[in-house]
C-alpha cells in the first residue's frame, strides 16, 4: 500500500515545507541577531569614552532621564544601590516610600553589557537605533562612571566593558548560558 502521508498522521514532512516564512541566510540574519551577552559576546568593535559621553548623554538622554540620570519623566538610570531584599519584612513600605531607590538601572542590572544592549536597541526613546556603536560605548561609559563604577578616564569597548563589576551582580542570579 501507500505510505501515510503527512497530513493524514499529523506530522509534517521533512521533505514538504509547510509554506511559511522562508529560511534567511547568515547575511539577512546579522542585521537582527544583535544580542550582546553579559560574557560580551556580539559587542561590536568601537569604543567610548567617560569624556565623550557626557555631551552624547546631554543631547540624547537627559531630556527623559535628567541632566545628572536621577531626574527626569524615565526610568532613572543612576543612583545608589537601593536593593531591597525579598526577605526584608518591610520591603513593601520601603518601596512605597523610596520607590526610586528600587528602579535605578546600577541597582537592578547585573552586567554592563546590558547597558550597551538597551541603549543600542532602544535609545533615544524617539530614533531608536539611530547612535552609533562608538556613541553607544561613550553613553554606557559615561553611565557607568555616574554609577560609581569606572573612573572619569575609562573607555569602553569589546574587552573592558564585560570587565565592569556591577553593582546589582552580586544581588542576581544568571540565567545566560556559559560561553558557547
Amino acid at each position: 500500500g501507500a505510505q501515510p502521508t503527512a497530513r493524514a498522521t499529523g506530522q509534517p514532512s521533512a521533505a514538504a515545507p509547510i509554506g511559511l516564512g522562508r529560511p534567511l541566510n547568515a547575511t539577512q540574519l546579522a542585521p537582527y541577531a544583535i544580542t550582546i551577552f553579559p560574557d560580551g559576546r556580539n559587542l561590536p568593535t568601537g569604543q567610548g569614552s567617560v569624556a565623550q559621553g557626557a555631551p552624547l548623554y546631554q543631547q540624547h538622554c537627559a531630556a527623559c532621564h535628567g541632566t545628572q540620570g536621577i531626574e527626569g519623566p524615565a526610568a532613572r538610570l543612576v543612583g545608589s544601590d537601593g536593593f531591597l531584599g525579598w526577605n526584608d519584612p518591610l520591603r513593601v513600605l520601603r518601596i512605597l516610600k523610596h520607590p526610586l531607590l528600587v528602579q535605578s538601572v546600577g541597582a537592578r542590572w547585573p552586567y554592563a553589557t546590558t547597558i550597551f544592549d538597551y541603549v543600542r536597541r532602544a535609545m533615544p526613546y524617539h530614533a531608536p537605533k539611530s547612535l552609533q556603536d562608538d556613541e553607544v560605548y561613550a553613553i554606557t561609559a559615561h553611565l557607568l562612571h555616574r554609577m560609581g563604577v569606572v573612573q572619569a578616564g575609562a573607555v569602553m569597548d569589546a574587552t573592558t566593558l564585560p570587565q565592569v563589576i556591577m553593582p546589582a551582580r552580586g544581588h542576581s542570579v544568571s540565567a545566560w548560558p556559559n560561553s558557547p
